[in-house]
């Protein structure tokens, strides 16, 4: 039995008992049974009810994706979206998920705080015949059919892509290896993203023998950004190069930078400090790649709520959709010394971030 004809019968047993009640005071009332019940029936039957468990808002690039999930989940759409703020805690998401259960939604849409932890939940979802569509971070289960299909990024990529930018552009002013001394302000330990960047910088300072001094979550905050940031540069004083893994990490280590009397660029001979960052999405952030204040930014493509929508009608359509669907997405520098990078004989340009470009993006 679907969630959708559980969720009528619910609504037209408490329509019936209802006027039942009723009848009971006076005999004309017949037809309240059959046109509440009726018009109760297709109200439930007509609106596809997703509930969405979001692990937090703690960036930019969240905010990003929230709102897409609301615009493709709006009413006037067919849909009812149940959205729960989950504040970074892994415990919330898992007991607003058994929410939706116990309300019989269609789909569970999950943006998962953490990689573990997730298969006694999903597994109770999976028994109530409930697809689960995991958006932008990965799970990691016993079983991968105790969840629909997955959309999101290539973390281990955007790292990888990152680095050798970094190894191209070091080349180019005349720099080695040991010249670049590195510090990472993380994620959110146990994240996808934190899990796919970080991995990308160890391997890539283990290849090229770089001095990776540090590695410090900053958890995807602009406070603990420059408090991390803060911190380093009185224990270290040679850094000149720091790989931040998202936007709101990197304007504020660029706090703390300047704030330290030092300056952040592209000159790491001339004794700048070069910032790396990931997502995108913060205008101001951009706009400190624009003018060279970052070097580069790995986007990340926040706007998932067209993508689940477009699962959610192959499933309603009978289809499968693909168990994982990565986004594409747009290595940024306003530094035409890079033009390219290649990975495992993949070449990605590298685009050359102008105004006319901020200005034709979607978000």
């Amino acid at each position: 039995m679907s969630n959708r004809f559980k969720r009528i019968i619910s609504v037209i047993l408490s329509v019936a008992v209802a006027a039942m009640i009723t009848a009971c005071g006076s005999g004309n009332n017949d037809h309240i049974m059959t046109d509440s019940a009726a018009d109760a029936a297709g109200s439930v039957s007509d609106t596809t009810v997703i509930g969405f468990s979001q692990l937090g808002a703690e960036s930019d690039w969240r905010s990003a994706n929230s709102e897409s999930m609301r615009e493709a989940f709006s009413a006037d759409k067919g849909y009812e979206l149940l959205f729960e703020d989950g504040q970074q805690k892994q415990s919330k998401q898992i007991t607003a998920i058994r929410s939706f259960i116990q309300q019989g939604v269609d789909y569970i849409v999950l943006a998962p705080v953490t990689q573990e932890g997730w298969d006694s939940v999903l597994l109770e979802a999976k028994e109530a015949e409930i697809p689960v569509i995991i958006v932008d971070r990965m799970v990691e289960t016993e079983d991968d059919d105790l969840f629909t299909c997955w959309v999101g990024s290539d973390f281990y990529l955007e790292g990888r892509k990152a680095c050798e930018w970094l190894h191209r552009y070091a080349a180019s002013q005349g720099l080695s290896g040991n010249d670049l001394h590195i510090v990472n302000i993380q994620g959110t330990i146990g994240s996808s993203a934190q899990i796919g960047r970080t991995a990308g910088l160890e391997e890539y300072s283990a290849k090229y023998g770089w001095d990776l001094r540090e590695e410090t979550p900053g958890d995807f905050t602009q406070a603990k950004g420059r408090e991390v940031m803060a911190q380093m540069l009185v224990t270290y004083n040679n850094i000149n190069v720091v790989y931040c893994e998202n936007d709101n990490e990197a304007l504020g280590a660029i706090e703390a930078i300047e704030a330290a009397g030092k300056h952040a660029g592209p000159d790491i001979a001339g004794g700048d400090i070069l910032i790396m960052s990931f997502d995108g999405v913060n205008q101001t952030a951009i706009n400190y790649c624009l003018e060279g204040t970052i070097a580069c930014i790995v986007e990340c493509n926040p706007l998932h709520g067209p993508r689940v929508e477009n699962i959610i009608q192959t499933l309603q359509n009978g289809g499968t959709p693909d168990k994982l669907e990565y986004v594409s997405e747009t290595l940024y520098s306003s530094y035409e010394t890079v033009r390219e990078v290649r990975i495992d004989s993949e070449t990605y340009p590298v685009t050359l971030l102008t105004q006319d470009v901020i200005d034709t993006r979607a978000y």
